[in-house]
């Protein structure tokens, strides 16, 4: 198989930006992130047959797609000097980012601070922590999300040597998704001769959905792209904090400043029961451990692919359901008649890599 051209485009930026110590190099680290397999998942809805695909993104480092763009974000920042040995990474997170940039920060020599809502997984409380990063919760009572992101800027503003990453608002986020994840798509499509009609994808950041958004468009403008919200939350239809849900990961109280939903397409919605289903699922019947936020994404794409019959649907399994041992995911989940994980019987799955 070819090389991808964005992959082949970040080896040669990290090569030139390494951290100072020889050994603790962002081009070693990115060895680690990217190149994830694409799985064709064979499945039937009410006895028909269907397939989609799926980005198996729980083989990155620290496994999840945060790796890449917490990856990047630091490539671009020692390549500018925005970031310097010693620095202290400091950012807001609702889990995945905080244990990236907490094992990035590891690998790289970089005190690491992360602050986080109080009701995020204790799963993700305890990788952070494990990496040897400081953790803050924040409650309710703090702001939450919203509270989070607040006091990291508070945090760097009365600190010297902080590197904040601000993940929503900074278009290298943008750029890890439209360099590598999106051209992998394409080549592993190619390679089970497909062309892309849409991908969906669940809106944390917004970072992915713009980035794979725009690769797949520069190569077949006529692509669609789905932002995915939980059904119980509508953030992105309401432009403020809608709601509560059980997707951890997305839709984060606020609109990220990177999403444009003027060029995206219609957004699609997801219960978190539906969700949780569907991950339970994956797990029992393919043997895919993925998190909550996937189960959403699978049934986001299901829903696409009654909608298009003229390539390919693509989405994103984001990581793995060991941060999410201690939640309802790993309960019974009462169903629903309105659900759709319930009329999805899955069949067996191919993966390219």
């Amino acid at each position: 198989m070819r090389p991808v051209a964005g992959a082949a485009q970040l080896w040669r930026m990290t090569m030139h930006c390494s951290a100072p110590m020889g050994a603790r190099s962002i081009a070693a680290v990115r060895q680690l992130v990217g190149n994830t397999p694409l799985l064709e998942v064979l499945y039937r809805l009410d006895g028909r047959e269907r397939r989609l695909y799926a980005k198996y993104e729980s083989l990155n480092m620290t496994g999840s797609v945060k790796d890449r763009m917490a990856c990047h974000i630091l490539a671009e920042a020692y390549q500018r000097g925005q970031l310097r040995a010693g620095d202290t990474i400091v950012e807001a997170s609702s889990g995945n980012t905080g244990i990236a940039f907490a094992a990035l920060g590891a690998a790289l020599g970089h005190p690491v601070r992360i602050f986080m809502p109080d009701w995020m997984s204790q799963e993700r409380v305890q990788l952070i922590r494990g990496f040897g990063a400081e953790i803050v919760g924040v409650s309710a009572a703090q702001g939450g999300f919203v509270g989070s992101v607040r006091l990291a800027e508070r945090y760097a503003c009365e600190h010297e040597r902080v590197f904040l990453p601000r993940q929503f608002e900074n278009q290298a986020n943008v750029r890890a998704h439209a360099l590598a994840t999106g051209p992998e798509i394409l080549l592993q499509l190619e390679a089970y001769g497909r062309n892309p009609a849409a991908f969906v994808a669940g809106v944390g950041t917004g970072g992915t959905v713009m980035g794979v958004g725009r690769a797949l468009r520069a190569a077949m403008p006529e692509v669609r792209v789905h932002p995915l919200e939980p059904a119980n939350s509508p953030t992105l239809r309401t432009g403020k904090k809608a709601g509560t849900h059980r997707i951890q990961g997305i839709s984060d109280e606020f609109v990220p400043p990177v999403v444009d939903l003027g060029w995206l397409d219609a957004i699609v919605d997801v219960w978190d029961g539906d969700a949780i289903l569907m991950a339970q699922a994956l797990a029992r019947q393919l043997g895919l451990a993925v998190g909550i936020s996937s189960g959403a994404n699978f049934l986001g794409a299901a829903q696409l692919v009654e909608r298009y019959d003229d390539g390919a649907v693509v989405t994103l399994f984001c990581d793995s359901n060991k941060k999410y041992l201690s939640t309802d995911l790993c309960r019974e989940e009462p169903v629903r008649d309105d659900y759709l994980a319930p009329r999805i019987e899955l069949v067996g799955f191919r993966a390219v890599r």
